[in-house]
């Protein structure tokens, strides 16, 4: 029998849930779980962070410098508090010592105060530095260095080796450059300017990325937290299934659904398939989905959450600030490429049921979409309140997030009560369990911020590193490797950003990669005469660094998929990005096609036209790569489907191939929508034919 959405998962999904909960803890969280009355050190530190963050847009007037050291200083001191040295438990002698899992070591409270200390010492003696930019004492130099190296160190713990590793390889070219090859040769920096520029100025370890963080990205993740403790994350799954759990691979499509529900508030896919797949993998496989099939269609939307605006991985921020353009715009120029990448996956699913010959749930097993909708409809205030502040008033996402957070606080008071009130219990008991989700909220929103905080402080070596004078060799070299194509450069860079990926999370791969080659795809664009606008770079670079979160053999999001569908992580993995090869072709297709990012696109017909024939390209390119449409594909029709999702996405390549008039343009996303019906109408007859035969035999 299949199991309602709103049950409990059996006790096997049940062991698969709590797998995957201890991967999202290791890779986003902390997982040292200090008992006795040290368990509450961390949670009253991440709860002063959160009401510290809440209080600058709204009651503390502070230096930005001071803003940036404070929000260092909380998060370096949690990481060490929060992640052991060595994350496999050791037994006995100095490795049993560092890897201690339920109690802090004196080791790990001196290197968070130390390093808390030097994070705030550009904010406490910030009039003396500022008086001797450049000519650093001595005691600044050692300082400085302290702060270097327990980053390095805290961001091993909290996000693993690759980022440390990458930013050290930074470090030692700056000093060594002179005796490198000629073609890599750069002239160096003395320590003293290192220093400088890394630890007391705002080009390095407090530049812009932690900025962003601190002022803006904090709040966006305290939303989502106090979201989900409200309850938000289980009622976009039922939403979900008593929307479409019922078709043909309904609990997939309801998967995705949810998915991208979840993804407008979370930044991270390693918890949305945590909140969504606990529900969604279980009902997959018991309607027909093969396990690691049912994990990668969960890994596949999951990641593809941190496309959804506004939060989009707590990239978009970061995006905005980098290009000097408003947020919203960047909202803008993502939101088609978004929606498209999810209504292609949703087909997708509908493809591999089609092929599985599955169906959906029995309309009894689902929850019934009015009382479903009713009952949760207050989550959508909230919601609704940040885009309303955000599109509408237009204001700055720090106050629109604030303002939402305050309105989805006293939503979260009031619904307990009602709720008592509604069921006859007693109020105060609810009253207090309302307190106790904010308070909830604000734990997980310091503990969630933890690693992103100590992530852009990472990329920010690696930042101001590049700014001294390297980012012109980096020009250079790639240039050569490239030969000057803009496709090579391109792929380069795609390459790079998913083996980056492997080991960083996407906000610090977006910065890296960002900083790095961004610069260089507008200036290759420019010589080979296409002007490349730089959202579509960053936007370019943004998505392969998502994903990078399902490629095989690091993919966090498909391990804890896979624990919980009990599935082989690197089949799931590799299924979940053979789904997300869609999302791959998208950065191509918007480099060369700026209309699918809204650029210079003014009227409303346009933008329906954009979005008709993007849904339309997908969905061919769907067909090709899961070589089925009505039916299985022959092999002229795939190269017809793929000829389809060329002529649409990319439409100035026919005209320049047979020297058209550029004025049909215009005319030839029309002729892939034709020529994706006629596809249509062949698999059509063929389906007839088939269906025919055995009923006349």
């Amino acid at each position: 029998m299949v199991r309602s959405s709103t049950e409990s998962p059996p006790v096997q999904g049940q062991e698969g849930a709590d797998e995957a909960q201890r991967i999202a803890r290791e890779a986003e969280i902390g997982f040292r779980e200090v008992t006795g009355f040290r368990r509450w050190i961390i949670p009253t530190i991440a709860v002063s962070w959160s009401l510290f963050q809440l209080a600058l847009p709204s009651v503390i007037i502070l230096n930005t410098v001071y803003i940036r050291a404070i929000h260092l200083a909380f998060a370096i001191s949690l990481v060490y508090l929060s992640y052991p040295a060595l994350k496999r438990p050791r037994r006995g002698g100095i490795l049993g010592y560092l890897s201690q899992r339920h109690r802090f070591t004196l080791l790990d409270c001196g290197l968070a105060a130390v390093a808390a200390f030097s994070a705030l010492y550009i904010a406490l003696f910030w009039v003396e530095l500022s008086g001797r930019q450049g000519s650093p004492l001595t005691r600044d130099i050692v300082i400085g260095i302290t702060l270097v190296l327990l980053l390095l160190e805290a961001a091993r713990r909290s996000l693993g080796p690759t980022i440390s590793v990458v930013a050290g390889l930074f470090i030692l070219y700056s000093f060594f450059g002179p005796y490198m090859p000629s073609v890599l040769a750069f002239k160096g920096v003395s320590l003293s300017r290192f220093i400088s520029q890394m630890t007391i100025s705002t080009e390095g370890i407090y530049g812009v990325p932690l900025d962003v963080s601190a002022t803006i990205v904090f709040l966006f993740v305290l939303f989502g937290s106090m979201l989900d403790k409200a309850g938000a994350g289980k009622y976009f799954v039922d939403l979900a299934f008593s929307l479409l759990g019922r078709f043909k691979g309904g609990p997939a499509k309801a998967a995705v659904l949810a998915s991208g529900m979840t993804g407008l508030v979370s930044g991270s896919s390693i918890a949305n398939v945590v909140t969504t797949g606990t529900f969604t993998i279980p009902l997959m496989k018991s309607v027909g989905y093969p396990a690691y099939k049912a994990g990668a269609v969960e890994v596949a939307c999951s990641t593809n959450g941190q496309l959804m605006p506004p939060i989009m991985g707590a990239a978009a921020f970061i995006i905005a600030e980098y290009c000097n353009i408003p947020y919203i715009e960047v909202v803008r120029a993502a939101f088609i490429p978004a929606i498209l990448s999810y209504i292609a996956l949703m087909y997708i699913t509908h493809l591999e049921a089609s092929k599985l010959g599955l169906q959906g749930l029995p309309r009894e097993q689902l929850p019934r979409f009015l009382p479903t909708f009713v009952r949760g409809v207050h989550f959508l205030i909230p919601l609704a309140f940040l885009i309303y502040e955000l599109v509408i008033l237009r204001h700055s996402p720090e106050l629109s997030a604030f303002r939402a957070i305050v309105a989805l606080a006293l939503l979260i008071l009031i619904q307990n009560p009602l709720m008592a009130l509604f069921q006859g219990k007693p109020l105060g008991p609810a009253i207090l369990r309302g307190f106790g989700q904010i308070l909830s909220a604000l734990m997980a929103g310091g503990r969630n911020m933890m690693g992103i905080g100590v992530a852009v402080s990472t990329a920010g070596i690696i930042v101001g590193v590049v700014t001294m004078g390297l980012g012109g060799i980096i020009n250079e070299v790639v240039a050569v490797i490239s030969g000057g194509n803009l496709i090579a450069i391109l792929c380069l860079t795609a390459v790079a950003c998913l083996l980056l990926g492997m080991g960083l999370p996407t906000t610090a791969n977006y910065i890296v990669m960002a900083t790095l080659t961004a610069p260089i795809i507008v200036k290759l664009g420019a010589e080979a005469g296409l002007q490349v606008p730089l959202i579509a770079a960053h936007l370019f670079v943004f998505f392969f660094g998502i994903l990078a979160d399902d490629t095989p053999p690091v993919g966090l999001a498909a391990f804890a998929a896979s624990a919980i569908a009990r599935s082989d992580p690197v089949r799931t993995g590799i299924q979940g990005f053979s789904y997300d090869i869609r999302t791959a072709l998208l950065p191509f297709m918007f480099i060369f096609n700026t209309d699918l990012l809204l650029l210079g696109v003014q009227t409303v017909p346009h933008v329906i036209w954009i979005f008709f024939t993007g849904i339309i390209a997908m969905f061919a390119f769907a067909n090709a790569t899961q070589n089925y449409f009505l039916t299985r594909n022959r092999w002229y029709e795939g190269i017809l489907l793929l000829v389809v999702t060329l002529v649409i996405l990319r439409p100035s390549l026919p005209v320049d191939l047979l020297d058209l008039s550029p004025g049909l343009r215009t005319y030839v996303p029309l002729g892939g929508v034709l020529l994706y019906g006629g596809v249509f109408l062949l698999q059509k007859a063929r389906e007839g034919t088939s269906a025919k035969g055995p009923q006349e035999g």
